[in-house]
């Protein structure tokens, strides 16, 4: 398995069929800050085609993963999802337009990619709201946070602010 050392210690590694490099590749392309690091390809009488991606190496945005082409026997859930931090409403158009073009969109910021990976694309200010670390009317931003699929920050901090 190809592996790259670093001081992190946990890397998560995504369980595809056949296409975990290509899911490699076009997470690469809609993050900023990252790339494929290695490849490591089946052999000669393996249970994939000779050649195919055994596992792919890659960084996004800084945090390492492995894709594991591991063939039909898991998929993917919403049990587990990775979620992005936004800094404003442009980042949060930029990673729901991207993950969601042939992906799934769900409720409350959560959706499923073409690969049928789950994320949760919400802005940096909204585990304050929903903490009580700021003064605001909780409920009726929850009210309308519960209504969106992609969240709307300028929405959810007017909810906030009434």
């Amino acid at each position: 398995m190809a592996t790259i050392r670093s001081s992190v210690k946990i890397t998560p590694c995504l369980w595809f069929d056949q296409n975990g490099e290509e899911a490699a590749n076009y997470y690469v392309s809609v993050f900023k800050n990252s790339e494929i690091k290695a490849i490591s390809r089946y052999g000669k009488g393996a249970p994939l085609p000779e050649g195919t991606a055994l596992t792919v190496s890659f960084t996004l945005d800084g945090q390492h993963f492995t894709a594991l082409n591991g063939g039909p026997l898991f998929k993917f859930t919403e049990a587990v999802s990775f979620m992005i931090s936004c800094k404003d409403q442009q980042e949060v158009d930029h990673y729901w337009d991207a993950l969601t073009k042939e992906g799934v969109e769900s409720m409350c910021g959560w959706l499923k990619d073409k690969y049928g990976l789950s994320w949760q694309v919400v802005p940096d200010g909204i585990g304050d709201m929903l903490s009580g670390k700021r003064k605001g009317n909780n409920a009726k931003m929850m009210q309308a946070l519960m209504k969106m699929k992609k969240l709307d920050i300028k929405t959810l901090e007017d909810a906030f602010n009434s």
